[in-house]
């Protein structure tokens, strides 16, 4: 990477971290907008470049866990406002001026929120236009599917500033391979937006013009089908990840027999052999 472009990254990082809050500071630190399925949920503090600071993780819970158990919610959004999408914790939560119990706080609850969006029942959607270091990029790392614009770069440059980028790394090395994340974790420098579809960070690559208009698609395509056949596949995708081969594929045997005690697991198959689009309860119920 050039050095002119690095020093670019490492002023605007320091600028992020370092800037007070100010008295324009937006109240709300994240907004939640809900239509036809969708929940999208704004990270809205752009003079912050977004910071993951405890009020904006608590906030995001909030966001995430809302009448989550609703029909009428089929899949989240996460998305920015502002040229950086997250540029990770605000490091003036973590100077010496507060104690150890605040750093635990900000690290629990990160790890906490991190840990829910795999736990959530539906999908959860990154929506990247701009840069997400750190935090941030631990955070795309940890949404079920990312589509990033082509401006998009990741990083995680705590290295640099002598607060090596360990929680991160959890998401990163789930998501990357080994020796990508350790270059990334070790020297701090950013992958490109096709850097990152080429090794898996993220799912999709589009023009700035063309994000939300892709973003949505696979939104809607997500909305076609049933919530507790989603629910049930998610729960059980990231559960035999965890295990060993043969576990695994003894788990999800029993995982394809529950789920054709559902009623919509059978409404499925039964729509398909009479050539009809299914009618979905979106319940857990079992076929009587």
């Amino acid at each position: 990477m050039a050095a002119a472009a690095l020093w670019r990254l490492r002023r605007a990082l320091t600028a992020a971290f370092s800037s007070g809050a100010g008295p324009g500071r937006p109240e709300k630190l994240t907004v939640r907008r809900q239509e036809e399925g969708v929940r999208n949920i704004i990270l809205n503090n752009p003079r912050r470049r977004n910071a993951l600071s405890l009020s904006m993780l608590q906030s995001l819970r909030e966001d995430l866990l809302h009448d989550i158990k609703s029909k009428d919610l089929r899949v989240i959004i996460i998305s920015a406002e502002g040229p950086v999408f997250c540029s990770g914790h605000d490091l003036k939560e973590l100077s010496s001026e507060d104690d150890v119990k605040h750093h635990s706080q900000v690290f629990e609850m990160c790890a906490e929120v991190m840990t829910l969006i795999q736990k959530l029942p539906v999908p959860v959607i990154a929506k990247v236009n701009g840069l997400a270091t750190a935090a941030g990029c631990q955070l795309v790392a940890s949404c079920d599917i990312a589509v990033a614009s082509e401006k998009s770069q990741f990083a995680t440059p705590g290295v640099n500033i002598g607060l090596f980028c360990s929680t991160p790394a959890v998401a990163l090395g789930r998501s990357l391979p080994r020796k990508v994340a350790l270059e990334m974790l070790f020297t701090g420098e950013p992958l490109s937006a096709q850097e990152a579809l080429m090794h898996g960070l993220v799912s999709k690559v589009v023009p700035e013009d063309k994000l939300e208009e892709e973003t949505m698609k696979i939104s809607h395509k997500i909305c076609e089908s049933s919530k507790s056949v989603l629910a049930l596949g998610k729960a059980t995708f990231y559960r035999q990840m965890a295990q060993d081969l043969d576990t695994a594929y003894k788990m999800t045997t029993q995982v394809m027999v529950d789920n054709l005690t559902l009623r919509d697991g059978q409404e499925g198959i039964e729509a398909f052999i009479q050539k009809r689009k299914p009618v979905w309860s979106h319940s857990q119920d079992e076929k009587k």
